[in-house]
């Protein structure tokens, strides 16, 4: 048997090719190559390929909380819902603000490229500068605090000068703690009708403003992580205009939810930042549909299940969202707000490389190991979290119907995830083993 496989009839989606057209595509020794006649054909009508995703935002607990999830268990549900990369948060226990912290997450074995970030501050304590020169050099793609904000001015601005100088991105969970208080939620029915204490808007647009002017000042990149209101939406377009280096992510949560969705008391629906207003929602996708949010990331947030079905009071803040993250965004941006699919995979592909300073992905059949991920848009599924390959179950999208299910999944030339569900899952399992 040949060990060449060609997809035949497939939807190719390559947004750094400008490229969305049916064609065939050929991997042979986990390489895109030319279409070949002696390679084994595979019919992939009605599917499409994608570049590997990349997803800029996710915690894995690992060390500290691997009962929720662990670097294993994070990267299987990674590649089970399309990524070949994604950049983990140092808000570990301990932290991750040494080399040896950074070095033990970069595991060639996993089924996903880890891109560690490190802390901003030493042990995310916002009082001085991490030793970012260190980790920068033992691997870390970026600085970050995720999960709290350096409130004192002075130190966040030593720490993006350090950072500069690393040529690294600052991305910061942007959310003044003074004006935050104690909120947990937006106004919204659940919010009045439990008497929970809400988080004003404005401790997200104040943070934002600050972060991008100490940016202007020392000149650093600065990504601003999770967006969730119209307010901070409208600085980072006013910094991108005037030129500065202000990037932005935005999540399926919400992109899909709204704060006025918010209805029964579950933990699940908590997160930080809580959803915005179905105001925020509509200004949230038209800076993705307009390129002012040019990155889409998961924020995924994986807690075990004892902790999450306490309500949403005594609930911690998070979802998880690598699994459902290409449906989920494909129903906000595409089914619902008309983005075309091409712009989708971009915001997944290009806008995550790019802030990272690396290569952009391609499915040029030029020999290089593929990174790729083929996914069928056409078929619904239902959300069904307790099949998962993560270890936490907090997701909000549960029972959902969604378009967009990767069926496989390749990363640096490696089969990392085959659904076998998919009618041609023997046949390229077959093809694989015969080629490895």
């Amino acid at each position: 048997m040949s060990t060449a496989i060609q997809l035949y009839g497939v939807r190719v989606v390559d947004p750094c090719a400008g490229r969305d057209a049916v064609g065939d595509v050929c991997i042979a020794g986990g390489r895109l190559v030319a279409p070949c006649a002696a390679a084994q054909r595979v019919a992939a009508d009605g599917l499409a390929l994608l570049p590997g995703l990349t997803d800029v935002h996710v915690h894995f607990r690992d060390p500290g909380g691997i009962q929720a999830e662990d670097l294993a268990s994070g990267s299987h549900a990674a590649a089970r819902g399309g990524f070949t990369r994604v950049v983990t948060m140092p808000n570990t226990q301990p932290p991750c603000d040494a080399p040896e912290l950074v070095r033990r997450q970069l595991d060639p074995a996993l089924p996903v490229r880890i891109l560690p970030s490190a802390c901003l501050t030493r042990a995310r304590r916002g009082a001085q500068p991490a030793d970012m020169a260190s980790l920068a050099a033992t691997g870390a793609v970026a600085f970050t605090d995720d999960g709290s904000t350096v409130a004192d001015d002075a130190v966040m601005a030593a720490a993006m000068r350090a950072a500069r100088a690393t040529a690294r991105p600052v991305m910061d969970h942007a959310i003044d703690p003074h004006l935050a208080g104690d909120g947990i939620v937006r106004d919204s029915p659940l919010a009045r009708r439990l008497a929970l204490p809400v988080m004003d808007p404005e401790a997200e647009v104040a943070a934002v403003r600050r972060d991008i002017r100490l940016a202007r000042e020392s000149g650093c990149r600065l990504h601003i992580q999770h967006v969730s209101c119209a307010g901070s939406l409208e600085a980072i377009r006013a910094a991108q205009r005037a030129g500065l280096p202000v990037t932005a992510e935005a999540t399926p949560h919400h992109l899909l939810l709204a704060a006025e969705d918010l209805v029964e008391d579950d933990g699940n629906w908590r997160m930080n930042p809580p959803l915005g207003s179905r105001a925020d929602r509509e200004a949230l996708r038209a800076a993705v549909l307009d390129g002012t949010v040019g990155i889409l990331a998961t924020d995924h947030a994986p807690h075990a299940p004892d902790t999450k079905c306490q309500g949403y009071a005594r609930a911690p803040s998070g979802v998880i969202g690598l699994e459902t993250a290409l449906g989920v965004t494909y129903l906000a941006l595409v089914e619902q707000a008309g983005q075309t699919l091409l712009d989708l995979v971009a915001r997944w592909t290009v806008g995550p490389v790019r802030l990272l300073g690396l290569p952009p992905p391609s499915l040029a059949a030029d020999g290089q190991p593929a990174d790729l991920t083929l996914v069928d848009f056409a078929t619904p599924w239902t959300v069904e979290p307790a099949r998962f390959a993560g270890k936490s179950r907090n997701c909000p999208f549960a029972g959902m119907r969604l378009r967009g299910r990767p069926l496989m999944t390749v990363c640096g030339g490696r089969l990392t995830w085959l659904d076998p569900s998919w009618a041609a899952a023997d046949a390229v399992r077959r093809c694989w083993c015969a080629d490895a």
